[in-house]
């Protein structure tokens, strides 16, 4: 006769043939040289006023906010960035069960509340907090920082886009359509709301509350479905209601683009740009984020997340963001040559910073048919006292006018126009 097995839901009842093994103490199972140590050190050394606050009440026998910034921190080290993983890390490693210093395991919604609703506010004070520590130990110089970008992906749908210039077209022929309906609703019910042949918003929501008057003094109900005829005025209102509804859309999608061309439905704060990997080859467009990190000694320093395509127009946010954080400040700045521009330079000479940016032009430049171009003005010899240039001809060349270009951030350059 066979013999089954019992298999019970409480699985502690068998446990009579194990023996407790693991030590009370975790600590001696660690190394002394393990980056759990020092990371939990480094932590306790930070000021952490600003995640505290950020809660309006801390629970007992819960794993308090130091501890869950400790954890989400060496969980990233290890490349681990869902909150499933770090709570079923903190069931089954031991130097997690160590960061948690023997209080109850956060389950991932824990986690993932701790990482939108309180870490996302003060992560920059985090962040200054770590480089102010690295730079008071001796660990970073503090002199000169590099400043790099990449356009990390968003996770959101490529094909859930909205171009700022395709919906402006739209609103324009709206507008356009507006005007002409409240000219013709004049005409059909003998009202006059414009005058001096200017229609403002103000007198279409005078031509809606006309019609919804005109509907009540009529006694007209509206009717829907097949085979039923709509009044006149039923279908002025609901074409109108229509037109409206568009003008919101539109309105309210201009101002999520703000300064920008573009952003995904999915995720807003995402903006469309060309990214490195293009599996297709055809230059598409996706979500995403431009981050700027500045680097001093190895050592990441400060981070900034933009939604600018270029980077040109984010070397003064990250400089402007990195002074009002830091206890120090950066007297040399090191950039590639993506972020040469003159506001760019500007900025960094009136704060009083030693700029080190490559020019866009630095390999064309040292070619001999760069050098030979009579036509380039930085190939003219200037002469300060008369004011004009010279041409490798000996023609004089004064200044005709001066060409004045407004960027997009709203800066004003200024180009000279030569003539002989």
């Amino acid at each position: 006769m066979a013999k089954y097995i019992n298999l019970h839901k409480n699985y502690t009842l068998n446990r009579g043939s194990y023996q407790l093994k693991l030590p009370l103490d975790m600590d001696y199972m660690i190394p002394d040289n393990d980056s759990v140590r020092l990371l939990s050190q480094f932590v306790e050394e930070m000021d952490l006023t600003d995640l505290y606050l950020t809660y309006s009440r801390l629970r007992e026998n819960q794993a308090t906010p130091r501890q869950m910034l400790k954890i989400v921190l060496y969980s990233y080290m290890n490349h681990r960035y869902s909150s499933r993983e770090m709570e079923t890390s903190c069931k089954r490693d031991v130097n997690f069960m160590y960061l948690l210093e023997g209080s109850p395991v956060p389950d991932h919604s824990t986690f993932a509340r701790f990482r939108s609703i309180h870490l996302s506010q003060c992560a920059e004070t985090i962040m200054a907090e770590m480089t102010n520590f690295l730079y008071e130990i001796g660990e970073i110089l503090g002199d000169a920082i590099f400043i790099d970008g990449t356009k990390i992906e968003a996770c959101a749908n490529k094909y859930t886009f909205v171009w700022k210039k395709a919906v402006s077209k739209n609103l324009e022929r709206l507008l356009y359509k507006l005007a002409d309906f409240v000219a013709e609703c004049e005409e059909l019910y003998g009202l006059k709301l414009v005058y001096e042949n200017r229609v403002k918003i103000k007198h279409v929501k005078k031509l809606r509350k006309k019609l919804y008057a005109l509907k009540q003094e009529e006694n007209i109900e509206f009717v829907h479905g097949c085979g039923k005829r709509k009044t006149p005025i039923q279908r002025s209102i609901e074409k109108l209601e229509e037109y409206l509804n568009k003008l919101k859309e539109y309105t309210q999608k201009i101002h999520i683009c703000g300064k920008r061309n573009s952003y995904s439905k999915t995720d807003k704060d995402a903006t469309f740009m060309r990214m490195k990997e293009d599996a297709m080859k055809n230059g598409q467009l996706k979500p995403a984020y431009n981050v700027q990190h500045g680097v001093d000694s190895e050592y990441i320093v400060w981070l900034t997340v933009g939604d600018q395509p270029a980077d040109t127009t984010t070397l003064i946010p990250f400089l402007k963001s990195m002074e009002n954080f830091l206890y120090f400040r950066y007297l040399k700045i090191t950039t590639d040559s993506g972020y040469e521009s003159e506001e760019n330079y500007v900025y960094t000479k009136e704060n009083g910073q030693l700029s080190y940016i490559k020019p866009a032009n630095y390999e064309i430049a040292k070619t001999r048919k760069y050098k030979d171009d009579i036509s380039r003005i930085e190939n003219m010899d200037y002469d300060e006292f008369g004011d004009y240039y010279t041409c490798k001809n000996n023609k004089k060349l004064t200044v005709n006018r001066i060409i004045k270009r407004k960027s997009k951030t709203g800066y004003v350059s200024e180009k000279n126009n030569l003539h002989m």
